[in-house]
């Protein structure tokens, strides 16, 4: 492909052939077409098209123009290792935006389209809770996507880093509230979502969630019928597996449907409140004989966790799948240095335990929807405002989350 650097019109040649042409035409990633082309009347319809849209109003404040946005530090890759992601200032406003580069020149045809179904659920979906995409277009032989930068990073990040054995329950109702506000209107949409984990859950400066990870969205209607189920097997799937249901993983006949986001939604969960994901480091022919089997994971507290267990010291090298044959602990230590209680000798409310329970259902049809799930009353407990879980977070790290601090999530591998 190295013919294609010096020459910008065959670059852009060789990506419209492989994003197939008329998708791309609605994403306006290339700007005008040249006076005289054929396509040009298309590609006015659709704009016209998409100004009606809600969406586009927030992709067009934003210039798809590569000049008009400064590139920071790198804060991660992924997709494969073709994706760089950058913390950029947007030069117009100054306002601080994610930007993912993706090396087009490197991708299959197969990526190219999976990428297609990305930014087309990004004009789609217009929520609240989805993380928004200021702006998409071509820069070179690069993919640049735009998004609101999260100060606070991903839920994963705050594991990782600050809670390494869990939130408080109700940060994670507040947290887990705003995800299923997401899927419930992902669902009505005709979508399964097939990526709900920590790390595509995204906090912004203000402690407002937001569900990424659209790239794995699968409509589940086909020539404007609604689908029972669907059989596809989400691609590049390897680093979600812990997370999706036994239906998914089984691939058989009987297929899935959305409910398989909300096992999703049980095992982050339980990833929020145990500080790590179940079935960690698991082999995945165990993993799927242990799901398929009816393994169940559950939080890790005083009333699933012997009482001798915890009396036990033990260290964070020492976690295990986090499905119940022991545990996953950190040894919490006071500023002298000493020991204090185990770090699960804590007692989450029934209503968490329940709410863990009935998502995590080895039968798909005994699961809640989204927005059943939303009455539960693990959300009835207290309201906890966007403004507590910002104090609970800076509480942890010790500063106010800014953009200039988001350099500090060090380079990151992004699902």
């Amino acid at each position: 492909m190295s013919f294609l650097v010096s020459n910008p019109e065959r670059i852009r040649r060789w990506v419209s052939e492989k994003f197939i042409v008329e998708g791309l035409r609605e994403f306006e990633l290339f700007g005008e077409q040249p006076p005289g082309d054929s396509r040009r009347k298309t590609n006015d319809a659709s704009s016209e098209s998409l100004a009606s849209s809600p969406k586009r109003d927030t992709m067009s404040s934003f210039l798809p123009d590569s000049s008009c946005y400064e590139l920071l530090t790198i804060i991660g890759h992924g997709f494969e290792e073709l994706m760089t992601v950058n913390l950029a200032r947007y030069k117009p406003s100054g306002e601080y935006v994610t930007v993912r580069r993706i090396n087009l020149e490197a991708c299959t045809n197969e990526m190219v389209t999976f990428l297609q179904g990305e930014l087309h659920v990004s004009k789609l979906f217009n929520h609240p809770n989805i993380v928004p995409y200021k702006a998409t277009f071509i820069a070179d032989n690069e993919l640049w996507v735009a998004t609101s930068f999260m100060a606070y990073g991903s839920a994963k990040d705050l594991i990782c880093t600050h809670f390494m054995d869990g939130m408080s329950e109700l940060a994670i109702a507040y947290i887990l509230q705003g995800v299923l506000k997401a899927l419930d209107y992902i669902h009505h949409m005709g979508y399964v979502h097939r990526s709900v984990k920590a790390s595509h859950i995204l906090i912004s400066v203000d402690g407002k969630v937001y569900l990424s990870g659209l790239r794995s969205n699968l409509s589940m209607i086909n020539h404007g019928q609604r689908l029972r189920v669907v059989h596809d097997f989400p691609k590049y799937s390897i680093k979600v597996l812990p997370w999706l249901s036994p239906e998914v993983l089984q691939q058989n006949l009987q297929g899935y449907d959305a409910k398989s986001d909300i096992y999703s939604v049980g095992i982050t969960a339980c990833e929020l409140a145990n500080g790590h994901v179940p079935f960690k480091d698991m082999p995945a022919t165990q993993m799927l004989l242990e799901k398929l089997n009816g393994t169940v994971p559950c939080l890790l507290d005083t009333t699933t966790i012997p009482a001798e267990e915890l009396t036990m010291k033990t260290s964070r090298s020492c976690a295990n799948s986090g499905i119940g044959e022991g545990m996953a602990v950190s040894n919490v230590r006071a500023a002298n240095g000493e020991s204090t209680l185990h770090p699960y000798h804590r007692t989450f409310s029934p209503h968490f335990h329940h709410f863990v329970e009935q998502c995590l259902q080895r039968n798909s049809d005994l699961r809640p929807s989204a927005s059943t799930l939303l009455n539960h009353s693990f959300f009835k407990q207290r309201d906890v405002p966007r403004k507590r879980l910002r104090r609970f977070i800076t509480k942890f790290r010790g500063h106010s989350a800014k953009p200039c601090s988001a350099p500090n999530s060090g380079n990151k591998r992004l699902g």
